[in-house]
């Protein structure tokens, strides 16, 4: 048995490898062989916008304050001093308090200074502040964990500013601030932060509708449930429970929450997932899926989602009534059905995330739904989850050989930067 699931993995791999390899080679925004990548259009941030459009001590960017780093603090060893040539430093206290930093703010900051240099030859990066240990930042700062920096350009013009901000942000900045006439304001979440990953989820406390009447939580999930689905058509339909494509249980997640009024719903998912949104066209279209699937985190007021209508017999698009964000501490999960399509607290919604198409997700996984239902048929003595077990946490190994290959095939811009986390081997 071990040595069968062992081939078929190896199988798998090489597959769903050639695969997407050749599609990168012939079609969608892979770089391909001999494709030039063309460069990306920067836009200047303008006074006083930030990004992400969220409060800075928040999930959604850079997270909560840790409390002050000071230097006979146990913390303090989380502090790396920068000596970068290619940044300059202001330091007007003369104790280098400016070059320290965390490993991911340092690292942020040193990419930051190569497009520097590269938008504006001959100029550099410039940071007026960055840790303080002086008490001269508001409360609660994240300038007092090392977080965060303020920057300008070596040249000081300030009509440089905007596009600065938007360099910082493609360095990789959590949060980047103009918040000044005089400087940029940017910082990164804590190194052990539990938003540096947000992956694409449902919280605990989500519903799904079951074939044999009722509904369960979703954390519940188990083999053999089959749980209502639609198809392409917008039909609906009982489709089989493969597994958790990522299982967190008790994890402390942030979710943006969807509320329709007409008919009544509310759909929490993490900012990655994926969640139909209906045509504007044709107002008294139900049901169908030829509509786009966007990112939770693009889903806007006014736009309309699908949700289940009354006796349950149709989908009906309802228009968003409110986005806004929450913590729930419910845990997170990410369930798969053969189908790719879930309803959630009567919302459909994809069974994917991290790559805004949803067919490209769906076909990614047929290797898996083909070889899953194989291995069920030859050994249905394993429950019907031969590939691994659904309740095992964390992300599911396919999930991240895809995210691997994805991320060397696909452009960047490809994938949401709340992604997840795959460690590094």
């Amino acid at each position: 048995m071990d040595e069968m699931l062992l081939l078929t993995r190896i199988l798998l791999v090489g597959f769903i490898c050639a695969l997407l390899v050749s599609s990168g080679l012939t079609c969608g925004p892979g770089r391909g062989i001999g494709k030039r990548r063309h460069p990306k259009k920067l836009t200047p941030l303008a006074y006083k916008q930030f990004i992400p459009n969220v409060a800075e001590k928040t999930l959604g960017a850079s997270g909560r304050y840790e409390g002050k780093i000071t230097r006979n603090s146990e913390r303090f060893k989380e502090l790396t001093p920068n000596y970068n040539p290619d940044i300059i430093f202001k330091d007007e206290e003369n104790t280098g308090a400016d070059r320290l930093m965390t490993q991911r703010c340092k690292d942020k900051l040193n990419a930051l200074a190569i497009s520097v240099m590269n938008q504006w030859p001959g100029v550099k990066l410039r940071v007026t502040e960055g840790w303080d240990e002086d008490g001269h930042h508001s409360e609660e700062s994240l300038h007092y964990e090392g977080r965060a920096v303020d920057i300008t350009t070596s040249d000081r013009d300030r009509s440089k500013y905007g596009m600065l901000a938007r360099l910082a942000v493609e360095a990789g900045f959590d949060w980047v601030y103009y918040e000044s006439k005089a400087h940029i304001h940017c910082s990164v979440k804590a190194e052990n932060s539990v938003a540096a990953k947000s992956g694409g989820c449902f919280p605990g406390s989500a519903t799904v509708h079951l074939e044999q009447g009722g509904t369960k939580l979703v954390k519940d999930l188990s083999p053999g449930d089959r749980v209502l689905v639609a198809d392409a058509e917008g039909r609906l339909l009982y489709s089989d429970f493969l597994t958790f494509l990522d299982r967190e249980d008790g994890s402390h997640k942030l979710f943006y929450v969807i509320e329709t009024r007409h008919p009544r719903a509310q759909l929490l998912l993490t900012a990655a997932h994926l969640l139909f949104v209906a045509p504007q066209h044709n107002q008294s279209q139900a049901g169908t899926l030829s509509s786009q699937a966007l990112f939770a985190s693009r889903v806007r007021p006014g736009q309309r989602v699908y949700v289940l209508g009354e006796g349950g017999q149709h989908l009906l698009p309802a228009a968003v009534h409110s986005v806004s964000l929450r913590e729930e501490t419910s845990g997170a999960y990410a369930p798969l059905t053969a189908q790719g399509t879930i309803l959630i607290n009567r919302v459909l919604a994809s069974c994917y995330a991290v790559i805004e198409e949803h067919s490209w997700a769906h076909w990614a996984f047929a290797p898996f739904r083909l070889l899953q239902g194989m291995l069920a048929t030859l050994c249905p003595s394993s429950g019907g989850t031969p590939m691994d077990a659904p309740t095992s946490p964390g992300i599911h190994w396919y999930s991240r050989l895809l995210y691997r290959i994805g991320s060397w095939v696909l452009d960047s811009d490809s994938l949401h930067p709340l992604g997840m986390v795959v460690p590094s081997s």
